[in-house]
């Protein structure tokens, strides 16, 4: 055993635990004076990270007490620790600017509590690195370029060696790889990607959605291999085994730009019961476990949607070719087929391969126009129109159904940006959610709840969607939210159902509140996300749920189809062994890049949002108070987007009751619910948000 060893082991057995050098010296009978053999030894320990030194003291993480997290940096140059033991630690932990020593937003790090103050720390060792590339302003001067991250938590700017940068254009928005972290300098790195003028706004739009590391482009061995499939088409022997429903009257219903239709419904009367048919693209057919395909697709697990384009998770050979069930063409599918009485309870269903031929590519809007009875739309489907009848009535029931088990209907409004490429023109249409898309709601969730069902029955390996119940902590601060409102609350918050929330809703239904407690039981509640064990679905009142239905643009559901297959043909112990531990990898895989895309959506929406604004300054709308701070008010507009009132431009002085989230002044109070009149006086591109003057508070409706 080396020396470097022997001294490590006196570190694990504690005896030279949380000693500074002297004492270390001491211990090992070395002379101080000699203390020069040491402290190589210990540097190296250090380097290796078995060891750690702080404020002189060395010892092991678990010895010192280290704290591991991530850096939410601060543009002011400080930051917050988030620990990764957040049972032990409830809230961050500041880190001043002096004791970062070289970590950035995003990495990873192990801190030290200072003895002298409660809640900071210091970095101790930078774990892992949280940025290898970054987005930004490109900036150049005589002696060298420099990237100005867009991402403001960044504290630092990107060196960019001038012989790496001579040709390219100062001001431009671009990405930079990093390709070194110098301790005590600035990180410094490579453009490898200009993305436009600063003031263009679709670089602006691309810049965002390269700060997720998302792309458009597959690599090219991924994009022939989907072309591959796609030259092939259908073959008969494709067709072995399959159920044969061409000759059935299916459908497909989209919005009007849909291109990669993964789903489709057929619906009949038999012996009184609803034969209910949820048919699915098999993608599966040709993504095949960890082909070029797959791994492309588990990398991505998600398709993501922007108002101009869409980053799909397969290639648009399958995802818009042979995978789309497009009108009147063969497709090869994974078909859910229920029976379900009249009290939509499921008799009976079974899981099937099939080959289907989609009778009508039909839209929302269509559907909508024949329930409401437009003539022209309904002789253009008059061979699918007591089919739609039935998808009425079934819709109905199950609703009712649901309605009674408690499952919590949230009307928190989403918003809809169109954007036309001929003309550039945003539009964003006032909330509208016609009962044509419930329709389909419907029917695929209790597809995705039936296939669940069978699954957990057979104790396979899956994936499950899943929706824990709220917390305590916020629980008790919705509850508090509540009661400061007036409205009845019940629950009891160690242990919410979902019909203690359907209660809150009912309670708050005809109040100027409703829209708002929506909104903010939504906060309260857990996200939902990918797991391999099932906890059930608290949104859904569900005990137990999977995402079966869109594998074109979802990992979670192409993976699911692998092992249903696996299983219709025989092959359960082969499921277990192939799919038994990488169900775990792809739910946690998928629920983090759901989080991605979802954040990615948001942003981008919010700078179509401000630009569409812009083009409307001056003009006035009615609002709902959404959020109140000391600060100011938060606006919602009928078309969803949200604006900001700064608490400086209302006449006169307020004090903001958080209990309440009510600002209060001598004559006048503002609260959530209440609705105004605005105008839009500027926009904030930076910030992404619209700024709004009050003119006037409006009646609600329990007022007039």
């Amino acid at each position: 055993m080396s020396v470097k060893e022997k001294i490590y082991e006196r570190f694990l057995d504690g005896s030279l635990a949380q000693k500074d050098l002297v004492q270390i010296c001491k211990i090992l009978e070395i002379p101080y004076r000699e203390k020069n053999r040491l402290f190589p030894i210990l540097r190296e320990l250090c380097d290796e990270n078995k060891i750690f030194a702080v404020d002189g003291v060395y010892g092991t993480s678990e010895q010192l007490g280290l704290i591991q997290g991530t850096v939410t940096g601060n543009e002011r140059g400080f930051a917050f620790l988030t620990p990764k033991d957040n049972a032990r630690f409830e809230n961050d932990l500041f880190i001043p600017k002096k004791n970062l020593h070289g970590a950035l937003h995003g990495d990873t790090v192990l801190a030290a509590k200072l003895q002298t103050y409660g809640d900071e720390v210091q970095v101790v060792q930078i774990v892992s690195r949280g940025y290898t590339q970054i987005v930004g302003t490109f900036r150049r001067d005589r002696r060298a370029g420099y990237l100005i991250p867009d991402e403001k938590k960044f504290s630092s700017d990107i060196y960019i060696p001038l012989s790496e940068c001579s040709h390219i254009k100062n001001g431009v928005k671009a990405v930079a790889k990093i390709t070194d972290y110098p301790y005590g300098k600035s990180p410094s790195g490579e453009i490898i990607e200009v993305l436009g003028d600063e003031d263009d706004f679709f670089a602006e739009e691309l810049s965002i959605i390269r700060s997720y590391e998302l792309y458009e482009t597959f690599p090219a061995h991924v994009e022939k291999d989907a072309d591959r499939h796609e030259r092939r088409g259908i073959k008969s022997d494709d067709l072995q085994g399959r159920t044969d429903f061409r000759d059935e009257r299916i459908v497909t219903i989209d919005g009007e730009d849909t291109r990669d239709i993964d789903d489709a419904i057929s619906l009949k009367m038999e012996n009184g019961e609803y034969v209910l048919g949820v048919h699915i693209a098999d993608v599966s057919h040709y993504v095949t476990h960890r082909s070029p395909l797959d791994d492309e697709a588990y990398k991505r697990g998600t398709s993501v949607y922007f108002p101009d384009r869409v980053l799909p998770m397969l290639p648009r050979a399958l995802s818009n070719g042979i995978c789309s069930l497009n009108e009147n063409e063969d497709r090869l599918a994974l078909s859910c087929i229920m029976r379900i009485d009249e009290k939509g309870n499921v008799k009976g269903s079974e899981i099937v391969e099939s080959v289907i031929r989609s009778a009508h590519k039909m839209t929302y809007t269509e559907v909508s126009a024949i329930l409401d009875g437009d003539k022209q739309t309904s002789e253009k489907y008059a061979d699918v129109l007591d089919m739609v009848r039935l998808f009425t009535d079934l819709t109905h029931i199950l609703q009712a159904k649901r309605e009674k088990k408690g499952s919590v209907t949230l009307e928190v409004k989403e918003t809809k940006i169109f954007f036309n490429k001929e003309n550039y023109e945003i539009t964003i249409p006032d909330y509208d959610r016609p009962f044509s898309y419930q329709i389909i709601e419907a029917f695929m969730v209790l597809a995705n709840e039936t296939v669940a069902e069978y699954m957990q029955s057979i104790d396979a390996p899956f994936i499950y969607r899943i929706h824990e119940k709220p917390n305590e902590e916020k629980a008790t601060a919705f509850r508090a939210f509540l009661t400061s409102l007036g409205v009845k609350n019940r629950f009891n918050v160690t242990d919410i159902k979902p019909y203690d929330y359907k209660n809150v809703l009912n309670a708050a239904k005809d109040t100027p509140y409703y829209s708002v407690v929506n909104r903010v039981m939504l906060r309260s509640m857990q996200k939902a996300r990918y797991a391999s064990e099932n906890v059930g679905h608290f949104g859904l009142a569900s005990d137990c749920y999977c995402h079966f239905t869109s594998p074109i643009r979802r990992y979670p559901d192409l993976c699911i189809h692998r092992i249903i297959k696996e299983i219709l043909h025989g092959g359960y112990e082969q499921a277990q062994i192939r799919y038994g531990d990488f169900v775990d990898s792809a739910a946690a895989q998928s629920s983090a890049q759901e989080r991605k895309a979802t954040d990615a959506e948001r942003d981008v929406d919010d700078l179509y949002k401000t630009m569409y604004m812009n083009e409307r300054i001056g003009e006035k709308y009615q609002a709902v108070i959404s959020g109140v701070t000391s600060f100011g008010i938060f606006a919602e507009l009928d078309n969803t987007i949200e604006g900001f009132i700064p608490v400086h431009t209302l006449y006169g002085e307020y004090e903001f009751d958080k209990d309440r989230f009510t600002l209060i002044g001598r004559t006048d109070k503002f609260t959530l619910g209440e609705r105004l009149e605005v105008e839009v006086t500027d926009v904030n591109f930076e910030r992404r948000r619209t700024e709004l003057k009050l003119l006037r508070k409006l009646p609600t409706e329990n007022d007039v």
